[in-house]
């Protein structure tokens, strides 16, 4: 996206790899000025809560955005909030000041201020402590006044082995982009750049590197970045280079699911479309993969990035590095980026799992990337990091969230 030039639009795995969203992954946004800071009344909420359903429409003392409201609400609302390790969460915040939002230039001052460690050098009663006396909690409801769970999706980054040159099963190339890109819209399809003369030619050495599978470059492709061990280039240590493949552009032709093509070509029901289920049908067609990732049109190019602090994450929409398990992308028009949110879901069961009682996923996290499918009011992708442990879960995670927005005080 523009707005966030190093970093692919985002979407939740699942949906990205399963989904019909035809603006899924690695769609720039077009520029939009950042929001106006909401203005901050802190009307109190009331002392108890009115039984029974309320009534669609405005709520008393909310703050309104375009997508949602911001209804008023206690620090004894959100559930399991004694228990988060929010020393954990500091760093993302205090990445996240590094270029502070509308409202936040003060209190972001005083985050710098105490620095990225101060959460590891204090216990955490004491960061909630200076949480509560900084920001106000405000839950985010829908613009019906009523609605007020949505979905949470996860997203991660690929972790990759790969080699610069083509040697051994290391045969396929994830490219920078062409010299013509920008000049050309809509450029070559994903048939026309690997079936003929004039797409050989403008993909002809822009080889970054060269995976293992084919569906290692889808992968990286669906998510818009990755990281990649080239075992045939050494660091200062003599070992293995570890560099992030970044988003780079894409060829605007439309994006179309491979698992929707599967499912239309008889592989298996919808319901069971997963990411291995796609690796088990290609383990056992192997002739067909080709004209399975041909199905879709769109091609991503990449940029390669050097990778200086390997437990940082790319760059997200606000700017600054992704935090596992920590940072999350949302619709910006509900929750504006560079915002502590707090998050009431569960953990994703495995998918071999007996069905079992859901363990809570309740955590403070930071606003700080968008996405083509993470929109509406109650929505979030939750960042899981790199690997195949991350790979895991972000395939997973699709379940109800709550949302709860913290605010300062004094804007």
């Amino acid at each position: 996206m523009i707005v966030r030039p190093f970093s692919p639009v985002r979407t939740g795995l699942l949906a990205a790899i399963v989904g019909s969203l035809a603006a899924c992954t690695s769609v720039p946004l077009p520029p939009s000025p950042t929001p106006p800071a909401p203005v901050i009344e802190r009307p109190q909420p009331p002392a108890t809560q009115v039984p029974g359903r309320p009534a669609p429409g405005p709520i008393p003392g909310a703050l309104q955005r375009t997508k949602s409201q911001w209804a008023p609400a206690r620090w004894e609302d959100l559930p399991g909030w004694e228990a988060d390790r929010v020393r954990e969460w500091w760093p993302a915040l205090h990445r996240g000041c590094v270029k502070p939002v509308n409202g936040w230039a003060s209190l972001c001052a005083e985050v710098r201020r105490l620095g990225a460690s101060w959460g590891q050098q204090v216990d955490d009663a004491f960061v909630r402590q200076w949480v509560q006396s900084h920001l106000q909690p405000w839950r985010v409801v829908g613009l019906d006044g009523v609605t007020d769970r949505g979905l949470l999706t996860g997203y991660f980054e690929p972790m990759l082995e790969g080699r610069r040159r083509p040697e051994g099963r290391f045969q396929h190339p994830v490219h920078r982009a062409p010299a013509d890109l920008t000049q050309r819209r809509p450029h070559l399809t994903r048939t026309e750049l690997e079936t003929t003369a004039e797409g050989r030619a403008a993909l002809a050495g822009r080889e970054l590197a060269w995976l293992a599978d084919p569906l290692d470059v889808l992968l990286v492709q669906v998510q818009g970045s990755g990281r990649v061990r080239l075992l045939d280039d050494r660091d200062a240590q003599g070992r293995p280079k570890v560099v992030r493949l970044a988003f780079g552009g894409h060829n605007d032709q439309p994006y179309q699911s491979v698992a929707r093509w599967l499912v239309d070509q008889g592989a298996f029901p919808l319901e069971q479309a997963s990411w291995p289920a796609i690796r088990q049908w290609a383990a056992q067609n192997p002739t067909r993969v080709s004209e399975m990732l041909r199905a879709n049109p769109r091609v991503v190019f990449f940029k390669e990035e050097a990778l200086p602090d390997p437990d940082l994450g790319p760059v997200g929409a606000q700017g600054v590095p992704l935090t596992p398990g920590r940072s999350i992308a949302v619709d910006r028009d509900s929750v504006p980026l560079g915002t502590p949110v707090w998050l009431d879901s569960t953990v994703p069961q495995a998918w071999s799992a007996a069905p079992a009682a859901p363990q809570p996923l309740r955590r403070l996290v930071m606003a700080q990337d968008t996405g083509g499918a993470i929109l509406g009011a109650v929505r979030a992708d939750f960042f899981w990091g790199w690997g195949d442990e991350a790979l895991n879960m972000a395939g997973r995670t699709k379940q109800p969230v709550s949302m709860w927005v913290l605010w300062p005080l004094n804007p």
